[in-house]
């Protein structure tokens, strides 16, 4: 073991046997990592499901958050976007690029996070890589899942008076942020946001239950706004949105720009989908508390975006605003 600044700092190798191969046991297929790769088998008459979303420090979280938090959303933004397809978890690879500020406790905190996170989902880590890197903390995640064939929801169904519908409520990942960079607010309101911003709640339970229910489906992860726009792109339709439908929680209408932070702030991961209106009852059968359904607007044959404020006169705003990658 080399000591670097006073700071013990373990081994590639003793990384991976102490804090990272204790996450793939109880999965057989990832041959206790000791292989390059793993064998994963597909239940009888489902296909696969693969996504991948990288994360930056300094970008896509403050370089000061938890560990153990910032390990979670890792995994929640990739769960996340399985819940948008209407598939269960099945497990996951990690590429974790470790700069030399990152010491020893730091990543036992974030595998541990990690751990705790997998157990809560039921997901197995399968392998992945562990480098070392002169830039900033990196870290990349590619999420497997199953669906049952010919069920997945996808983008490009959306149809003509369909209605569009978002689960729980928008704009508050977004403003637990710009409180974190420095926006004043009181404790009653910086915890709740900042939580929702550190944690993201992936809707898997009502992406599975949306599957032959809804025509088309996204998590609003860049914003609704543009989101949306991504289903009115690959489905070639248009939409009306009513902002006076938008589901805004008590504690965001407090800060100030909590229309604007629902609109286009991101980091929501809710899921927003079109169905058609027969099948409002079946909908709203499936709110929870926690998880509420709202009705928000409606998907039209004319292309474009046509957002509505609250006295029904169209508001000036991008219907592509929202988080870019670049």
């Amino acid at each position: 073991m080399t000591r670097r600044r006073g700071t013990t700092r373990l081994g590639e190798f003793e990384l991976i046997d102490r804090l990272i191969k204790p996450l793939a046991r109880g999965f057989p297929g990832a041959l206790d990592l000791e292989d390059d790769a793993a064998l994963v088998r597909l239940p009888e008459g489902s296909e696969l499901v693969v996504a991948a979303d990288a994360m930056v420090a300094g970008v896509h979280f403050l370089p000061d958050d938890p560990p153990g938090l910032i390990a979670g959303k890792l995994l929640r933004v990739n769960l996340s976007d399985l819940a948008a397809m209407g598939a269960d978890g099945l497990g996951y690879l990690v590429t974790f690029a470790r700069p030399a500020a990152i010491d020893d406790a730091w990543l036992a905190a974030f595998w541990h996070g990690m751990a705790a996170d997998q157990a809560r989902f039921s997901v197995h880590l399968l392998g992945g890589d562990t480098v070392s890197t002169t830039g900033p903390l990196s870290l990349s995640l590619t999420i497997l899942g199953t669906v049952p064939l010919g069920t997945a929801l996808r983008r490009s169904g959306a149809r003509p008076g369909d209605e569009v519908w978002v689960s729980g409520t928008l704009g508050e990942a977004a403003l637990g942020l710009r409180i974190l960079r420095g926006l004043a607010a009181t404790e009653e309101q910086a915890l709740p946001l900042v939580d929702r911003y550190r944690t993201p709640r992936p809707r898997l339970a009502l992406g599975r239950a949306l599957r032959g229910v809804a025509h088309a489906a996204i998590d609003v992860s860049d914003g609704l706004l543009a989101d949306l726009g991504h289903i009115l792109d690959t489905s070639r339709v248009g939409a009306r949105l009513e902002t006076e439908r938008l589901p805004i929680s008590v504690v965001a209408r407090s800060v100030p720009d909590a229309l604007t932070a629902a609109l286009t702030g991101g980091d929501d991961y809710e899921l927003l989908f079109t169905a058609p209106p027969a099948a409002a009852e079946r909908i709203v059968a499936l709110a929870t508390a926690e998880v509420p359904l709202t009705r928000i607007g409606v998907i039209t044959a004319e292309p474009g975006l046509l957002v509505l404020d609250r006295d029904g006169r169209p508001l000036s705003t991008s219907a592509r605003a929202g988080w870019q990658h670049f």
